[in-house]
């Protein structure tokens, strides 16, 4: 199966000032919904961003490892998927284990503040973050307390608490 075999509005990166229509999105939501999980895996490896958007969501966890090494994915797709705790459990794990992903202070963020991300991966990454984010880490009911913790003990630590 090559990039012939797919529509257009799956391969190409439409740009992002034009306008798609909703009938539109519902039939390549409905299309890729409709295909098998081999077409998933192989169109998240070549398909544009709203198709990866799509197949992140997807219920496989093949699928969604094959959008995670899509030679595609942008950075700012990378934040998103972070930072999304309606994703699955494993995509704050599969961000976490690749060093080209954790380069990005704005991933290591999105992650603390995941309530999806495993607890030690998430403390392993308070020690790295700036003061003001860890003074909003303090006000996010959303994360695990021993999360919290580390981030109170890091400030104070730093001298800052």
């Amino acid at each position: 199966m090559d990039e012939a075999e797919f529509p257009k509005e799956l391969i190409e990166d439409v740009p992002e000032e034009k306008e798609k229509p909703e009938k539109l999105f519902e039939s390549v939501y409905t299309r890729i919904m409709n295909m098998g999980v081999h077409e998933k895996i192989k169109l998240a490896t070549l398909g544009n961003k709203e198709a990866r958007n799509i197949l992140i969501k997807d219920a496989n966890r093949l699928v969604v490892q094959a959008v995670m090494n899509s030679p595609k994915l942008t950075g700012d797709e990378v934040i998103s998927y972070a930072g999304n705790r309606n994703l699955a459990k494993e995509v704050p794990m599969i961000i976490a284990s690749r060093k080209e992903f954790m380069k990005s202070y704005a991933v290591q963020l999105a992650l603390v503040n995941n309530s999806k991300t495993p607890v030690p991966t998430a403390i392993n990454l308070v020690s790295h973050l700036r003061e003001n984010d860890l003074r909003s880490l303090l006000k996010n009911k959303n994360i695990s307390s021993m999360v919290s913790m580390a981030a109170r003990r890091t400030l104070s630590s730093r001298g800052k608490g």
